[in-house]
Formats: structure tokens, sequence, C-alpha cells
């Protein structure tokens, strides 16, 4: 859920300090980007060489930082810009309370009152200081501002004293934003199908008919799919590729028979289906079992048609949200109209071969998304992985009306 997440973390001047080195080596093994601003306070327990070697990015004190006679201004609306989450831990008393009033005067309040992100803050201090009034008033004045508050545990504290006033553990800590995230993922316990790849239909053990398709439109769905939310069941056809999430169901297979059992083993209580794998539309009558020898100067092999996975769908489909591909070269839009209506699909992701950069192979994809209803979008030219987040907001959008 944190995955490439921008996540900018404030550390205040508070001996739970020592926690956020911690906090931020396991923010960063889940895969989210962190920056680190300092309070001058927090440089009494920890340095800004930790962090930096902890977080990979350089940590930040002050408005100016000057080194080698150089000067650099950090700009504190830039920071608040760039972090999908700000994160306070420790939060002291003193800065909870400037930030409850508005006070700005270091680089972290200000850019707190810049940032438009999500904010947590898990306090951290003693015992009569939590259950001190203000400090409450300051829990309240925060969370009315739509500041998410991880509360302190309770434990031995600095003083020696026994209660509340301890800093959230670390691991508690990203277990909060991981529930955050979870919760508010648009395809949180929806199950999402998707095919990828090509088929191979053996001619004998060494030859077979297959296609150019490398698999990785399908595949960015998937991690698209596992980013927001969804269980996500991808059915595969033969390629190198590896889904990049490891929550991600990968179903290896082969043949288009093999794909057509694995994806109606999967159909019934799927909720959003997306055939984008490119399956053979025929396969050998008979394969060989041996390698064929070089004879004659011409060969024939009678073929058969393959199962249509995506028109069975269509005909067995329930509450299934169905989306097909269509790779055309010309009259694309009246071709992928009638294979849309032919198919019982709820909407189709169309190509065009005569576009530079889509179809097979790439990293680019070039697509028009229509809808059953007569809905068409066009897009530009993007990465696999911005297409794949495009038809999934096209998807959302129709899904939650």
């Amino acid at each position: 859920m944190l995955s490439g997440k921008n996540i900018l973390l404030g550390v205040t001047g508070g001996i739970a300090a020592y926690k956020s080195a911690f906090l931020v080596r396991l923010l960063v093994k889940e895969g989210a980007n962190v920056k680190v601003i300092l309070t001058k306070d927090a440089l009494s327990f920890v340095t800004p060489l930790t962090m930096a070697t902890l977080s990979k990015n350089p940590a930040l004190v002050d408005f100016i930082r000057e080194e080698d006679g150089s000067v650099d201004w950090n700009n504190h609306v830039e920071l608040g810009l760039w972090a999908d989450l700000m994160l306070i831990a420790p939060a002291t008393a003193n800065t909870l309370s400037k930030m409850a009033s508005g006070t700005c005067d270091n680089l972290l309040l200000a850019t707190y009152l810049s940032a438009k992100c999500p904010v947590f803050f898990a306090p951290a201090m003693d015992l009569d200081m939590y259950k001190h009034p203000s400090s409450k008033a300051s829990f309240s004045t925060l969370e009315s501002y739509g500041n998410v508050m991880i509360p302190a545990g309770a434990g031995e504290l600095a003083s020696g004293l026994h209660g509340e006033g301890r800093m959230a553990e670390p691991e508690d800590i990203v277990s909060k934003l991981r529930e955050y995230y979870t919760e508010r993922m648009p395809l949180r316990g929806k199950k999402v199908l998707i095919t990828a790849g090509p088929t191979y239909e053996p001619i004998d053990p060494v030859r077979f008919i297959g296609n150019y398709s490398s698999g990785r439109m399908g595949f960015a769905l998937a991690d698209e799919a596992a980013a927001l939310g969804a269980e996500v069941v991808l059915v595969s056809g033969p390629t190198d590729l590896q889904a990049g999430f490891p929550g991600i169901k990968l179903l290896r297979v082969t043949t288009a028979n093999e794909m057509y059992k694995a994806v109606h083993d999967e159909f019934g209580d799927s909720h959003i289906v997306i055939c984008a794998a490119a399956v053979a539309d025929y396969r050998p009558r008979e394969t060989a079992d041996q390698k064929i020898k070089k004879q004659e100067d011409q060969m024939q092999i009678e073929l058969v048609k393959n199962p249509d996975i995506l028109k069975s769908l269509g005909e067995k489909k329930q509450k299934q949200f169905l989306v097909g591909f269509a790779l055309e070269t010309e009259n694309e839009v009246v071709h992928a109209r009638e294979k849309l209506a032919r198919k019982n699909l709820d909407a189709i992701v169309l190509n065009s071969l005569r576009d530079e950069g889509a179809g097979f192979g790439g990293n680019t994809n070039k697509i028009s998304f229509l809808d059953k209803n007569s809905g068409i979008k066009a897009f530009a030219l993007k990465s696999k992985a911005e297409v794949a987040k495009d038809i999934f907001n096209e998807i959302i959008q129709r899904i939650q009306n």
C-alpha cells in the first residue's frame, strides 16, 4: 500500500526521535520515497547523516543550507506539494501546540502549513504532559483540521514513570499508514481477473504458432489493480515477466485451451475481468510427437479454431464488468464496436497498428476506451504503466455510477 508513495517525515526534539530511524528504514522497505525534516531540537537526539543514509535523501533542518560555500533554499511549498502523506513522529507537545495555533517558526512547521496531503502525527511526551488539558486541546484541534492522530502507547517512559505517552512503535505506525490507504483503495474488496501475453499452439515439440505479444500491458494492468487494493489473478501466456506486487496470484499457461480453463475457473467470483492476452485464433489439429523433419518444399498444417475465451465470458457473465482488447489495422472504431457488441462486453480497449508506439512488444501504447453506451475516449501515447492507470480510471468511473 505504501509502495511508490512520497512520505515526508517530520522529527521533533524528543527522546523518541531514536525510533524515527527505525521508522524511516521500515518505510523505505515498504517501497516508499522518504524525505526527512528535523527540527533543531531533534538534532540533540538523531543526526541528519543517519536520516539521510537511511532515507537515501538529504535530511533537511532549515530553510537555508550552506555547504561548501554554496547556499541551497529548501522550499517548504515544494516539499508540501511533493508529499503524498506527511507524518510527524515523534510529535512533541511544543510542536503540536504550534501546529494547532498556526505558529510558523521553522521549516517543519512551514511545510506542515503548506501541505495539501493527509497529515499524521504520533505524540510522544511524559505521562502528565500527555494528559494535560493543553495537550488534549492540541490533539482535538489538529483532528478537527483533518489530521490523523496515532495515539501514544503505554509503558515505561524516559522519566521513569509508567503510563501513556510512549510514541507508537514504528511497526504500529507503518501498519496505521497501510490501513489508511487500504480503506481508501477504490478496488478494495474487488477481485480483478486479467489475461496477458501470447498463447503458443504446438506444432511439434520444438515449433509452435504464436504472436509477438510481450505481456507488458497485462502485467501493467495487474500491478495497477493491486495498487488500487484489488485481489488480483493474472493468467499469463509464455513470458519472462514477473508480477510487481507479491499479492498477485500469477497463473502461467501456454495454450489457448489452458488459458480458457484457468480463466473460467477464476471467473465466477470476479468483479472486473480484463482480457488483454493475444490468444491464438487457431491451433494445429494434430501435434507431432517428434520433431517434423524437413522434406518437401511445401508443408501443410491443418488448423482448427481455438475456443473464443472473451466471447464465452460474455455469454456467461452476470455481475462482472468485462473488458476486451481490440488490435486493428483499418476501420478501427467500427470493428471495435462490432466486437464489443458481438461478445457482450462492457468496454473495449482499442489499439491501432497504424499508431506508432502502439501494439505489441514495446513499452508504450496508444489507446481509445469504448464502452457499451457508445462512449469513446482517446488517449495520447503513454507508457503501458500510465495506460493501465487510464484504463482503470475509466472502469472505476463506470462501476461506481
